[in-house]
């Protein structure tokens, strides 16, 4: 197993792990402690990662994307870190909710380059930020609202620079049954050169 798998593998049975021990233990359930709970999940899930990393000097530089996402009261609450992404689907339009962590995202913000030279950049794998490689995690946490017929779609970019969104939009919308392996079967068809993760919720 890869140092990556090992890390990502690490930060989502700790993340999803402190969830599930602290959920009940929130004094009010409100937008900030819920978040707050987010937040405290991933930077626990960093402690972990960082700590086995440093305990073996073949995994001394392992680290992971994470994604948390927490449905609650018809609210989605996100965590996110790294280049992984979430999107959600709603009135027949695909959005991206989270921000990659990435060299090229901070170049197109700057307007240095266009999204769609991002794409093809020879540094669009590099990321400003990720899960275990440092001491303190710094992640995104929000919460947007998730209505009656809305999608939630979960990704690594093993699919996303792989795949258009606009192919993801169109598989989800006219296969939603088995859009998640055929999403997988056309992120492998046009090279899978990374490890590739979908996870979709529909409410």
């Amino acid at each position: 197993m890869k140092d990556g798998e090992i890390a990502s593998r690490l930060a989502i049975d700790a993340a999803k792990r402190y969830i599930e021990n602290h959920f009940d233990l929130i004094p009010d359930y409100n937008r900030e402690t819920i978040l707050k709970l987010i937040r405290d999940s991933m930077e626990y899930a960093n402690k972990i990662v960082f700590d086995v990393a440093k305990q073996s000097e073949d995994l001394k530089s392992m680290g992971t994307t994470l994604e948390v996402c927490l449905i609650y009261n018809n609210r989605a609450y996100i965590g996110h870190i790294g280049d992984s992404r979430i999107y959600r689907i709603r009135d027949k339009f695909i959005r991206k909710l989270t921000t990659d962590h990435s060299y090229v995202e901070t170049l197109v913000k700057d307007g240095t380059i266009t999204k769609e030279e991002a794409k093809h950049h020879p540094k669009k794998n590099m990321l400003m930020k990720a899960l275990g490689c440092l001491e303190f995690a710094e992640p995104d946490v929000m919460v947007k609202n998730f209505q009656k017929g809305d999608i939630i779609v979960m990704t690594s970019d093993g699919l996303t620079n792989m795949v258009e969104e606009s192919k993801i939009y169109e598989t989800i919308i006219n296969n939603f049954e088995n859009s998640d392996e055929m999403l997988v079967d056309m992120a492998n068809e046009a090279g899978g050169v990374d490890n590739i993760t979908v996870v979709i919720i529909k409410n």
